[in-house]
């Protein structure tokens, strides 16, 4: 009978995770749903637990965040258990080329350079050092290797990065302004005359120059509007609350009112009380 002690000792850690991924994968005794999975079938799980420890990040919810932070972690034990499985890789392999990866990419800190430089001037080592592995990996494309599955935000924010440092990119905010009026017209212009797909399209060149500025101005694109998204459900939950107090529903009320509590929920929310 197999030894259950770690997988039942409050203190196991680590390895008691992996045990338990181990067990569950088990094609005798264990989880018929985790038996059944694969790389794919998990992937979208992997993605939904890294935005909810974005989530609580943002709530500053940090006794949600240690709970968030497992879910993420055992995302990982379970694409390295089923890669072991298959004989790619296990846990041990994807930590110890982690580990090798931060100490190459840090010889300021575990190397024998010097660690006085600005943070602006290790970041640029950084993409040097960044550079050079893809060059390994035989990806020249300066756009290779920006991962297809990011959230459309943050890809188009990797992807602009990656060409402004091969030198295509705007000198300035100024450029990138007249290109955002520019799209705009076309966007304008292309409700009017084109079909819905052309008019998609036009508002995809608008989005992805919207997020140009972002980078110009410093802001993470993918972070404003997060941050945008929250603002909304907190204003329109006052907005609702507000209706409430009144007996009513957004849906008995209509625009003129129920704009006229947004403003309301806006001073308030700038006036602190």
């Amino acid at each position: 009978m197999q030894d259950k002690s770690l997988i039942h000792d409050a203190n196991g850690g680590l390895p008691r995770l992996l045990e338990i991924m181990q067990a569950l994968r088990d094609p005798k005794t264990g989880c018929p749903w985790d038996i059944e999975q694969d790389f794919a079938s998990i992937a979208p799980y992997t993605i939904e637990e890294a935005y909810e420890v974005a989530d609580a990040i943002e709530r500053e919810d940090y006794a949600e965040l240690r709970g968030e932070l497992g879910d993420l972690l055992f995302q990982s034990v379970f694409h390295a258990q089923m890669a072991s499985e298959r004989g790619l890789f296990d846990f041990h392999d994807v930590a110890n080329t982690m580990s090798d990866k931060m100490v190459a990419r840090h010889p300021h800190v575990f190397g024998d350079q010097s660690n006085a430089k600005s943070a602006e001037q290790q970041t640029k080592d950084w993409e040097t050092i960044k550079a050079a592995e893809r060059a390994g990996k035989e990806q020249g494309g300066a756009l290779d290797g920006v991962a297809v599955g990011l959230p459309a935000l943050l890809r188009a924010q990797k992807l602009q990065k990656r060409a402004a440092r091969v030198g295509f990119d705007w000198p300035s905010t100024d450029e990138v302004l007249d290109k955002i009026v520019e799209e705009a017209g076309e966007l304008v212009e292309a409700r009017e005359t084109l079909t819905q797909t052309e008019v998609e399209e036009e508002f995809g060149d608008l989005m992805f120059v919207m997020v140009n500025l972002g980078r110009h101005l410093g802001i993470e694109s993918e972070t404003a509007l997060r941050a945008a998204n929250a603002k909304f459900t907190r204003r329109f939950g006052m907005v609702e609350a507000a209706l409430n107090e009144k007996g009513k529903t957004p849906q008995q009320s209509n625009l003129e009112e129920m704009d006229a509590l947004w403003d309301a929920a806006k001073l308030t929310e700038k006036s602190g009380d």
